[in-house]
């Protein structure tokens, strides 16, 4: 049976902006989370593409990796993800070689289908593209040809990404559904799902996945990543308390509000109906607030159920040492299951 020690763990990081903070605050408490991280054993630090959010500062993704990456190591960068319906395929070989060209050997670039925004940011940043992501598929073909030197029948005649061809970036296709799931496995490509927000469809995803895999160049077996929303504290009694921040976030999603990411409360119960309540409890069913036994507990479970090869872990906490002192419980807590 696989042991918690044997998956690996990641960060996901959405930048969050605080109440009372500024997008300037929030890269610089990134960049210092990716130094401790990188310290604490975490594998990869990605960032979310997210527009029209007063609360997260990611959306200019490629320059936010190239920040961390600029002030970290080791610890692999990247993309959590990109997504890609906003983009030319060019644009991001393009940005995605300029990552690899700088930071050789620590760049990861996963892809999403969905807007990562609201409607009228969808329709302003796909503006002449006539994307509404249905043709994923092809421009993640078109995308893997620029960086492939004999893909050439799959991208515009004459044109080559530079920086780019040649590179060897890893790919990861990313879902909170089955779509990219079933694609994922048809291209042999390594996955990640957002349990953390679309929980009743990871076990279906990842059953489609792995049914569906074929072996390519980059994978001979499924490979997969399982993204966790995660908050650890001395106490349960102190997690659940910081956990409220994310929690009103939700909140604030489900009622087509954006805002900042707010401070702790003692208690929801003021603040949600009972109808929100269910609806957020049962959206939390892969999220975890406790101390390090209840994580270890909780996170063995989760491993019975989906036999993940790695963990990606988002915490949106708003003091900014809890959130430093919530990621490295976890890590302590794998180290010593």
């Amino acid at each position: 049976m696989k042991k918690l020690q044997d998956v690996r763990i990641s960060v996901l990081d959405l930048a969050p902006i605080v109440e009372g903070g500024t997008a300037r605050d929030s890269f610089h408490n990134s960049l210092d989370l990716a130094r401790h991280a990188e310290d604490w054993g975490y594998h990869r630090y990605w960032l979310a593409e997210h527009h029209n959010m007063p609360g997260i500062a990611s959306s200019a993704t490629s320059l936010v990796i190239s920040h961390v990456a600029a002030g970290t190591k080791t610890i692999r960068v990247g993309s959590g993800g990109i997504m890609l319906p906003n983009h030319a395929p060019l644009t991001i070989a393009e940005q995605f070689g300029t990552l690899e060209s700088l930071y050789p050997g620590r760049i990861d670039l996963g892809l999403g289908r969905a807007p990562g925004s609201d409607q009228p940011a969808s329709r302003a940043l796909r503006r002449g593209l006539g994307s509404d992501g249905s043709d994923f598929p092809e421009q993640l073909s078109e995308l893997r040809a620029y960086f492939d030197p004999n893909g050439a029948e799959f991208r515009p005649a004459g044109v080559r990404a530079v920086p780019g061809e040649g590179q060897n970036i890893p790919i990861w296709l990313l879902g909170s559904s089955g779509f990219s799931a079933r694609l994922a496995g048809q291209l042999g490509l390594p996955f990640a799902f957002a349990s953390h927000f679309a929980p009743e469809y990871l076990l279906p995803a990842l059953h489609l996945y792995r049914s569906s895999f074929r072996p390519s160049e980059v994978l001979e077996k499924p490979h997969v990543m399982v993204g966790l929303g995660i908050t650890a504290a001395d106490t349960v009694q102190e997690a659940r308390r910081l956990a409220t921040s994310q929690q009103q976030q939700f909140l604030n999603l489900i009622r087509g509000r954006t805002g900042k990411l707010q401070p702790p409360v003692d208690s929801m119960d003021e603040l949600w109906t009972p109808h929100e309540k269910a609806i957020l409890l049962d959206k939390g069913k892969y999220s975890i607030a406790g101390d390090k036994s209840a994580i270890k507990e909780r996170l063995q479970q989760i491993l019975e159920e989906t036999d993940a090869d790695e963990w990606i872990i988002a915490s949106q906490i708003y003091d900014h040492a809890a959130r430093l002192h919530s990621y490295e419980l976890v890590a302590e807590a794998i180290k010593e299951s």
